[in-house]
């Protein structure tokens, strides 16, 4: 680094870095650091140019963790940015670029040795670090600084203050990258960190008034999404050609160094795809997330997480009354936007559960919307595509689709959008479909393959739940999705007698098994399917107890698979729900015998619509309403904390964290 351009691989060996990590005392008012800060950097842009960074320069930052204690040149090097961060507003009004481009250099490096420091050393001897004592000529008595809190205060300051142009685009982006290194520790305990300095900082400390400020920019950056500028803009305009070696340094920052800071890194390819569109809203979105599942206790509330679940939309008048520290208002239009437009990451999706799950404004505002389907396909997409997703996403979107079914105005309005060709639902052909129906059968498709290959029970109840909030207001549902109810069905059924047959010949005995071999709970098997069983059973019941007039899908399928069910009629676990299931098996039967042999499908279903209006409703059982609401565990942090550190972890192209050190999840699961 320095005024030469330079490239990765001469960067062990840089002159300047060596110097700041040796063991000279560097004084604030050496020139040293304007030559440090005016370094440009040339590299190829590819998936390991970070990683490669980081190991270039891993020995220097080792020294300096060595050294540092005595010659306290890292805190020097904070002291000069803290120093150039006071004009920079200002700057960018003026479009002052050396002088952002110059701390924007100074705080590049400040995170890159952070990032070592965060991986290398406990959070106490990293304070330390930040401790400083001025040391020009006659000045031994001075008071010692503490660095890290005026650190963290002005790079808040900066998110929040700092205009969002092309010329601070680079120095913003740096801001929120620098948070989230500070907060990394995370990435390198096993356990949820609930006290840490940097936590109270952030929670307790002078950053405390910026929290619903915070909070606003971030939100606003991540509905922005605001691009990268192009890395042939140039940093400064070339005024003559007189301008030399100012414009050589401009130049190679814009070509060089801008590459690397934006597009290098590893991660899967999906979210690098994501990440390379607008770093700057997946960053910030993604400190948002980190901010809102800090510790959070009673005695002491997480302040971003109460402005989270409070702010209100710009058209909300009530918002100037409210009582709430915290709260602030929003274009809650453009964040609907946004949050279609980006469902398609798992930090969107997070998003969208945190506001639905914890901000009754927002709730209230999705579901009053008219075009509720811009929401509703993307989450029925990832879904879908369940094995191109990591299951903690597909658990979201589920989530999200359960808080929604909790409301009855939702589950009308999706039977009133009727959608045309859905390209990705590659089983049929979908020329016209209700937004309903292909909800139901997303939903099912879900839980077969959770039958088939991952068989967890925590899916199954959250896919059925959903079902079942929608049951008693299913209209006019598509006869593919009423065929897939009852082929859902014939599956379950088919597992019961299979299980049932297991059980049964292990009362035997197993032929040929040894004597002290263990026995599979076949029991415990039976009753988790036959509660499967009567779930599906009640949805259907509902349906028909409620809304059969418009449904003579279902009827059609129901009579034309009237054999399945036979053997539940008499089952001690299902005769109660059986006796509407059967009445109209029975009802809609005799009159189709009535109606004659070889009748057409449209037949078919015209006699089941005559039916349903002679069907006297006083002879079907009533039953409780199927209700059924999201409840979050008990501590959540345990939960979203691993998951928001792995998204960082896969989808962070700017920064590289080695696998073999990360201890809060394994890699498998992240």
């Amino acid at each position: 680094m320095g005024a030469n351009s330079s490239s990765i691989a001469e960067l062990a060996t840089n002159s300047y870095l060596q110097r700041l990590a040796g063991t000279e005392t560097i004084s604030e008012n050496d020139p040293f650091w304007n030559q440090l800060l005016s370094f440009s950097f040339t590299t190829h842009t590819n998936g390991t140019d970070t990683q490669l960074l980081e190991e270039a320069t891993l020995s220097i930052s080792k020294l300096l963790i060595e050294n540092n204690p005595r010659t306290e040149n890292f805190q020097a090097l904070v002291k000069i940015f803290l120093s150039r961060t006071k004009e920079l507003k200002v700057s960018a009004e003026c479009q002052d670029q050396l002088f952002i481009w110059q701390a924007h250099n100074a705080l590049f490096i400040i995170r890159c040795l952070l990032k070592v420091f965060v991986s290398q050393v406990p959070e106490e001897e990293l304070q330390l670090n930040f401790t400083y004592q001025e040391r020009p000529p006659l000045s031994y008595g001075a008071e010692a600084e503490d660095l890290l809190e005026e650190l963290i205060c002005t790079l808040v300051h900066l998110i929040i203050e700092l205009p969002l142009l092309d010329i601070t685009y680079n120095i913003l982006l740096e801001s929120v990258t620098t948070l989230l290194v500070l907060l990394s520790y995370q990435l390198f305990q096993k356990e949820i960190i609930r006290e840490s300095l940097i936590y109270k900082c952030l929670m307790q400390g002078q950053c405390l008034q910026y929290t619903s400020r915070v909070v606003k920019t971030l939100l606003y950056n991540f509905i922005r999404q605001e691009k990268c500028p192009s890395p042939r803009t140039q940093i400064f305009e070339q005024a003559s050609e007189g301008s030399g070696l100012l414009y050589g340094l401009a130049s190679g920052v814009a070509s060089g160094l801008w590459t690397v800071l934006t597009l290098g890194g590893v991660g899967n390819k999906a979210t690098q795809q994501g990440d390379l569109s607008s770093p700057l809203a997946n960053r910030s979105l993604l400190l948002l997330l980190v901010l809102s599942n800090l510790s959070n206790r009673p005695e002491n509330p997480n302040p971003y997480r109460q402005s989270i679940m409070s702010f209100r939309n710009t058209q909300d008048n009530t918002a100037i009354h409210s009582p709430n520290t915290y709260c602030f208002q929003i274009n809650f239009n453009s964040l609907y936007t946004a949050l279609y437009e980006q469902q398609k990451s798992d930090q969107a999706t997070l998003l969208l559960y945190t506001l639905l799950h914890q901000n009754p404004n927002v709730r209230t505002y999705v579901l009053a919307r008219t075009d509720v389907e811009n929401l509703v396909l993307p989450i029925l997409e990832t879904l879908y595509c369940v094995e191109e997703r990591n299951s903690h996403h597909v658990y979201m979107a589920l989530i999200i689709l359960l808080i929604l079914t909790e409301e009855d105005s939702f589950n009308r309005s999706v039977h009133e959008v009727i959608l045309k060709n859905i390209t990705w639902y590659a089983e049929r052909v979908l020329t016209e479909i209700s937004l309903g129906s292909l909800l139901v059968l997303v939903v099912i498709r879900t839980v077969q393959y959770n039958m088939t290959r991952t068989r967890d029970k925590y899916l199954h109840t959250n896919c059925l739940a959903a079902l079942a909030n929608m049951s008693a207001q299913f209209r006019s549902l598509h006869q593919y999705a009423a065929q897939r109810i009852i082929s859902l069905f014939a599956l379950l059924s088919k597992k019961h007698n299979k299980v049932l047959e297991q059980a049964t010949q292990s009362l035997r005995g197993p032929i040929g098994a040894e004597e002290n071999s263990p026995v599979p709970d076949y029991a415990q098997d039976l009753n988790v399917i036959e509660e499967v069983i009567r779930m599906m059973l009640e949805i259907i019941n509902s349906c028909l107890s409620t809304s059969l007039h418009h449904n003579p899908n279902l009827v059609y399928a129901l009579l034309y698979k009237r054999d399945l069910f036979e053997q539940f009629r008499t089952h001690p676990s299902f005769q109660d729900v059986m006796q509407n299931l059967d009445m109209v098996i029975s009802f809609f039967s005799h009159r189709l015998e009535q109606a004659g042999a070889d009748l057409s499908v449209e037949r078919v279903l015209e006699v089941i619509k005559q039916g349903a209006v002679a069907l006297p409703k006083d002879k079907l059982k009533k039953f409780p309403e199927l209700k059924f609401k999201y409840v979050e565990e008990e501590q959540p942090e345990e939960f979203f904390v691993p998951y928001i550190w792995s998204l960082a972890f896969n989808s962070t192209a700017e920064l590289y964290w080695n696998p073999q050190q990360v201890q809060l999840f394994t890699m498998d699961s992240g």
